[in-house]
């Protein structure tokens, strides 16, 4: 079978397209012919070898997939072969196949298509855990989203105001911004014209926001703790700058917020059961029409590496998606 391959570490332009062994299934696994894989910063850390969690070489990444299931392994009762499916895995999803543990898969609705179902769970996941359990979010609130038109910052807009929220979208282009519009914005800025600071401030007549989603990091960061509203809750999501900020812990004793993590993958193994809550009202909210996930570009397997390239110099707008037929 063919996989998009990091077989020594590197920029993301530096996959390989071979040809492999295909997986061993494993008790408690199902095989997948994999038909879509999301792609996420988390891919382009791992292959720069600078993941928390890095697998060995050589490696496909890809860490959530949609598929056909075209083996199950004994023990596996509640799926079924032909079955259609999302799988988390930590990697491996950028091949033709995949063996995943079977916890790790939800059946895929059938009003969702195999692009959709690769990019839903970790954006929708990420984000509701983060604005839903992490910030306990509330109708009213005032919620900033820093790079607003990536995969989880749509997703945030998005759910952000689903829940009632009023969401200011910061982003560095005015096309971006103007996705995030459609997407539920009320008020846009561009950080890239715009001192962000400065503009939330006017925008909230001086009080701040609620809740800060930062999937960016670098100088972006001290500006959040600088607009953040009493009791508010700035959410560190991760670093599509390249950079990991260092807190000015002044600010949020004199201005009584939180700085809080959020790290979905661990919440998905730690908190299981709210995990799967999250899981099911995601799903309702799709086939109730309420989110709308926005693929804006699909690339083949054998362009692995022009994805990973399109969403490190943070290019990508909405989701990206490899495709594999």
């Amino acid at each position: 079978m063919k996989a998009a391959l990091c077989k020594a570490h590197g920029g993301p332009d530096s996959l390989v397209i071979e040809d492999i062994a295909e997986p061993i299934l494993q008790k408690g696994q199902a095989r997948l012919a994999i038909h879509a894989c999301g792609v996420n910063f988390p891919d382009v850390l791992m292959v720069a070898g600078k993941y928390q969690h890095q697998p060995p070489l050589p490696f496909a990444p890809g860490a959530e997939v949609s598929g056909e299931i075209i083996e199950l392994a004994d023990d596996v009762s509640n799926f079924k072969v032909g079955q259609h499916v999302i799988a988390l895995t930590s990697s491996g999803g950028m091949a033709e196949q995949a063996c995943v543990a079977a916890t790790s898969m939800i059946p895929v609705p059938d009003t969702m298509d195999y692009p959709t179902a690769a990019g839903f769970m970790l954006t929708y996941g990420t984000s509701y855990h983060a604005l839903k359990q992490r910030a306990q979010l509330q109708p009213g609130e005032t919620v900033l989203v820093l790079g607003a038109a990536g995969g989880v910052g749509l997703a945030a807009v998005e759910l952000a105001h689903l829940m009632g929220a009023t969401v200011i979208a910061a982003a560095s282009s005015n096309d971006k911004l103007q996705l995030a519009k459609k997407y539920g914005a009320e008020h846009l800025v561009n950080y890239s014209e715009e001192n962000l600071k400065e503009s939330v401030m006017a925008l909230t007549k001086g009080r701040g926001v609620d809740v800060i989603y930062d999937p960016v990091g670098g100088a972006m960061f001290d500006q959040c703790m600088r607009c953040m509203a009493w009791n508010g809750r700035l959410l560190v999501i991760g670093f599509a700058s390249g950079e990991i900020p260092k807190a000015a812990v002044n600010l949020p004793l004199l201005k009584g917020f939180s700085i809080v993590g959020v790290f979905w993958g661990s919440f998905t193994q730690r908190q299981s059961a709210i995990h799967l809550q999250n899981t099911k009202e995601l799903l309702e909210f799709f086939a109730s029409g309420k989110l709308k996930p926005c693929v804006m570009q699909t690339f083949p397997l054998e362009q692995a590496s022009q994805a990973l390239v399109t969403l490190a110099e943070r290019r990508a707008k909405g989701k990206v998606i490899i495709t594999i037929p």
